[in-house]
C-alpha cells in the first residue's frame, strides 16, 4: 500500500551542502556577497535540481535558519523552504544529537529523511524507537558534502517508502 503522506527531507547545511574539505573545486564567485562567507563558494549548485527531483518536501534543518532561504536557496534554484526552529537543547549531556528530538517532533506523523554530517547510531536508535513512520538518518561525509550518490540513495529510500 502506498504512503498517503508526502515524506520530508531535512537538510543540514554545514558539512552537507557546504563541505569542509577541499575535494570539490571552488566554483567561480558569481555574487560578491559570497566573499562574506568562507564556505559559500563550495556550494555545488547542481544539487538544487537533484533535491527538487526528490519525491519529498524539503525542509531546512540547520543553524543557518532563515538565512538558508536568503543565501542558499536562490543559488540552488530552490524556492523558500520551511525552516525548523530549534530550541535550546533540553538535554545537553546526552549523546543524542541536539536536533534529533526537534526533527522527530516537527515530522509528526510523516516519514522523513534527515541529511546531516553529525548523525550517529544513537540518533538512529532513538528515532527508530520513537517515530512511528519510516525514517532515514543519512550521514553525509562532511569533508566531501552531499553527492549525487547520496541523493540517489535517498531517492531509492523514498521510492521504497512511497511504494509501501
Amino acid at each position: 500500500m502506498a504512503s498517503s503522506v508526502r515524506p520530508l527531507v531535512f537538510l543540514d547545511v554545514d558539512g552537507v551542502l557546504l563541505p569542509f574539505g577541499g575535494t570539490r573545486p571552488a566554483a567561480p564567485i558569481l555574487d560578491p556577497a559570497e566573499d562574506d562567507h568562507p564556505l559559500l563558494h563550495r556550494l555545488d549548485r547542481s544539487l538544487g535540481p537533484l533535491l527538487l527531483g526528490l519525491d519529498a518536501d524539503l525542509v531546512w534543518a540547520t543553524t543557518w535558519m532563515a538565512d538558508a532561504n536568503d543565501l542558499l536557496a536562490p543559488r540552488l534554484g530552490l524556492p523558500p523552504l520551511p525552516v525548523v526552529d530549534f530550541l535550546e537543547d533540553d538535554d545537553p549531556g546526552s549523546r543524542l544529537h541536539w536536533k534529533t528530538r526537534a526533527l522527530v517532533a516537527w515530522a509528526g506523523d510523516r516519514p522523513f529523511a534527515w541529511l546531516d554530517d553529525e548523525l550517529t547510531d544513537v540518533d538512529r536508535e532513538w528515532i527508530e524507537a520513537r517515530h512511528t513512520r519510516p525514517a532515514l538518518a543519512y550521514k553525509v561525509v562532511s569533508t566531501v558534502g552531499l553527492t549525487r550518490a547520496d541523493l540517489d540513495a535517498v531517492a531509492r529510500w523514498l521510492d521504497r517508502v512511497s511504494s509501501g
